[in-house]
């Protein structure tokens, strides 16, 4: 069974939904699998828990 991670930051139930589905699908047109061969997981990471470049991005300025 493939597992596929999302890792990254939080969505809410409804995205996740969508993102199960479309990332399913894809996985499935692309190596002739079964839906049910295919295993999502969302690991969340909040801004204070990620850096890039040095700085969290919890710091970082909204543009």
């Amino acid at each position: 069974m493939p597992t596929i991670t999302y890792d990254g930051p939080a969505l809410s139930i409804e995205n996740k939904r969508i993102a199960a589905r479309e990332i399913t699908d894809t996985i499935c047109r692309a190596t002739n699998l079964q839906p049910s061969d295919i295993v999502v997981v969302f690991k969340e990471n909040a801004p204070e828990n990620v850096a890039v470049a040095g700085k969290l991005i919890a710091d970082r300025k909204k543009i």
